[in-house]
């Protein structure tokens, strides 16, 4: 079922000239793990593999239909999309801001979505859970590609910064699953003002994350001058062995 939107994100991915192929890359390996999960009874990683297969498709269209044009983009996103360009940004903050739009701004809105197709949203949290140690089992592999292309991702990496990455985003899903929550409980028009709100809030997350201020702006001069400069090179790297 996944194969499709596995071969959808990698061919965004391998598209792009500039920055906007990290995060489908990315994608691509965490949903090509959700696929292994789902696929595989004897873990019992998800009580509805069929289901949380289902869910990683339809989360995945959030991203892929505003980028193939089929529906409006979002501030959040645009506001990742418009500094794809810009060489200053260390890859670590692309890759933040695409995921700061796809955790922040539509994974509430596809959980509530589905929900709503299934009229029960308080069942549908053991597998979000779980995809959490999904995300984590993913990590370290793009962590170790990353730092191919990224040489300080190794010292930090070394230095806990894998656990404050793994940290960050949980709070950042469970976060999501309270703005769920709170979507569920509107009528229709209070939801589509909830959700306009919703993206001018994470578009000035994006902002902050992609102009950070001083001391960390210095650091991240000096964290560039150790990067690959080529990003079709690094999006390769990001793939790894669905490059």
């Amino acid at each position: 079922m996944l194969d499709d939107t596995i071969d959808a994100l990698r061919a965004a991915a391998l598209d792009a000239d500039d920055a906007s192929g990290y995060f489908p890359a990315m994608y691509a390996r965490v949903t090509d793990r959700i696929r292994t999960a789902a696929g595989d009874g004897r873990f019992g990683r998800f009580g509805d593999g069929e289901g949380m297969a289902r869910f990683a498709e339809a989360f995945a269209g959030w991203y892929l239909r505003p980028k193939a044009g089929i529906t409006p983009v979002p501030e959040c996103w645009r506001a990742s999309w418009d500094v794809a360009g810009d060489g200053r940004l260390l890859i670590v903050q692309h890759l933040l801001a695409g995921i700061n739009a796809h955790v922040n701004h539509d994974l509430p809105q596809v959980v509530v979505q589905l929900a709503t197709e299934r009229n029960d949203l308080a069942g549908m949290r053991a597998d979000f859970d779980a995809v959490n140690d999904v995300l984590a089992e993913t990590m370290p592999d793009v962590l170790r590609d990353l730092g191919r292309v990224s040489a300080w991702v190794n010292i930090v990496a070394a230095r806990g910064g894998r656990r404050l990455f793994r940290f960050s985003l949980e709070a950042a899903r469970a976060q999501a699953w309270q703005a769920a929550v709170r979507l569920d409980r509107l009528d229709d028009e209070a939801r589509a003002a909830d959700v306009v709100e919703l993206d001018r809030l994470v578009s000035v997350l994006a902002y902050l994350v992609t102009h950070p201020g001083r001391p960390i702006s210095w650091a991240t001069r000096v964290g560039r001058w150790l990067e690959e400069d080529d990003p079709q090179q690094v999006t390769r790297d990001l793939l790894g062995h669905l490059a």
